[in-house]
This record gives structure tokens, C-alpha cells and sequence, in this order.
């Protein structure tokens, strides 16, 4: 593989899960959150989202790191280990929340609501760095 296929490969490897992200959590603004299988559904799919960007991040950063550039494999590294780490921390507050709205908490689904935010906003700002980084690896290739 060329170094410009390398780029390629790996920024399709991590675009295509934030992508498909992006597109797919904001569909949850628009169902309550205080309904089980809705809010299953939703720590399930941040659940998802955290473990593929995990494998991901991994993959991409070892393609880097095998071609010989060690910038582009520690950005890439950076996103996995926001993966790994921000899945334990996330999951945990996802998980209070839902204990809280069953034992009968009334402001536990607005504090979900607002960790499904920060989660979306989190997921772009990774997606516009990694786009952005796009030129810069391809012009180390």
C-alpha cells in the first residue's frame, strides 16, 4: 500500500463510525428519555460508538505507526485512547442516570439529555479535528 493509501484507509476506518454517529444520535432529540426502551437504546448505542472508535483508533494508529509516521499514529492514538478512557467515564454517568430515573428521580432523564449532548458534541469536535487533519497527513504521505 502506498503512503497516500495508508492515509486513506485509516481516515475512512474512523470516519465512517463518527460519521455514522453524527448522523444517527440526533434522532434521539427527538423521543423523551425518561422511556426504558429508548434510553436502552441510547446507552447501547454510545456503548457501540465508544468500543468500534476504540478498535478504530487502535487499527489506525498501528497503520500509522507500520508506515513510519509517528505524528499522524499519535493523533490517531489520541482518539482511541479518548475511546478507551471516556467509555468507562461516560458509561458510568449514562448508568447513574438510568438508575436515577428508575428509582424515581424526575430530573434524571434532563441530565441523560445533557450527556447525550456533550457525547454528540464530543463525537464533533473529534470529527472536525479529524477532517481538518486530512491536508496534513496527506501531505506527509
Amino acid at each position: 500500500m502506498t503512503p497516500d493509501g495508508v492515509a486513506i484507509a485509516v481516515m475512512v476506518i474512523l470516519l465512517f463510525p463518527m460519521g455514522y454517529f453524527t448522523l444517527a444520535s440526533p434522532a434521539f432529540l427527538l423521543v423523551k428519555l425518561d422511556i426504558q426502551p429508548v434510553a436502552q437504546l441510547l446507552r447501547g448505542m454510545f456503548n457501540a460508538h465508544f468500543l468500534v472508535m476504540r478498535v478504530a483508533g487502535v487499527i489506525g494508529a498501528l497503520a500509522f505507526l507500520l508506515d513510519g509516521r509517528l505524528i499522524a499514529a499519535m493523533g490517531v492514538g489520541l482518539i482511541a485512547a479518548s475511546a478507551i478512557w471516556g467509555r468507562r467515564w461516560f458509561m458510568q454517568r449514562i448508568d447513574d442516570q438510568l438508575r436515577a430515573r428508575d428509582a424515581g428521580d424526575a430530573e434524571a432523564p434532563h441530565r441523560l439529555r445533557r450527556l447525550h449532548w456533550s457525547g454528540m458534541l464530543g463525537n464533533a469536535v473529534l470529527l472536525v479535528a479529524l477532517v481538518t487533519s486530512i491536508p496534513y497527513v496527506a501531505i506527509s504521505a
